[in-house]
């Protein structure tokens, strides 16, 4: 299946498991290995407590957060560098046939790009990116938009509304690209046209 690229001018694209890969069982496994309970980790993207849901729209640090799941540890040997490398586990790679898929996109369409994350994983992925290719991860877009940045996070419309009016983009000539039907949705009541990458296919094949 291909996009409907007809009368587009822009694309926005998620992130997680559409440029990046990601690997969610990793720090759940992790994070497990420390001792944190299945009441804190529910799997895939999806954690209960709070406090991964406040970094992510960023209402505390990756410090506050690294402190608070050592309190919920409440084990006294865990230190918030294990924390941090835990969290760090799911964040894999992005490979060269989308880095140049999306090089090859930006000659032609204005690439904007909307993730749901938070600063530890973006700081992660801007150095190994940039060790990887020698460029800024940034250069592939013309604006990214993150949750911890803009203090809203995917499937909100307010979040779809607020990346509209700071990119500047009309909704009717925007594609927004993302794997999970829940922010597909709600980014056609902000009025973009959408493609929902579902599992198993491949960002570059679509185009």
């Amino acid at each position: 299946m291909k996009a409907d690229l007809s009368n587009i001018k822009n694309i926005i694209f998620d992130l997680g498991n559409v440029i990046l890969n990601l690997d969610f069982d990793a720090s759940i496994k992790a994070f497990k290995k420390l001792g944190l309970k299945d009441d804190v980790l529910s799997g895939r993207s999806v954690f209960p407590d709070s406090c991964f849901y406040e970094q992510e729209i960023g209402v505390i640090t990756p410090n506050e957060f690294e402190k608070k799941i050592v309190e919920l540890l409440d084990n006294g040997k865990v230190t918030e560098e294990q924390v941090h490398s835990a969290w760090l586990k799911m964040v894999l790679d992005i490979p060269p046939h989308r880095v140049r898929m999306l090089q090859q996109l930006g000659e032609k369409y204005n690439l904007y790009l909307f993730s749901n994350s938070n600063k530890t994983h973006i700081d992660h992925i801007d150095i190994e990116f940039r060790e990887r290719y020698g460029f800024e991860f940034s250069l592939l877009f013309k604006k990214q938009f993150y949750s911890h940045e803009i203090n809203m996070r995917k499937p909100d419309l307010g979040s779809f509304e607020t990346v509209i009016q700071l990119s500047g983009v009309k909704p009717q000539e925007t594609l927004f690209v993302d794997d999970l039907i829940e922010n597909i949705t709600g980014a056609e009541k902000a009025g973009l046209k959408t493609f929902w990458l579902k599992n198993g296919m491949e960002m570059v094949a679509i185009f």
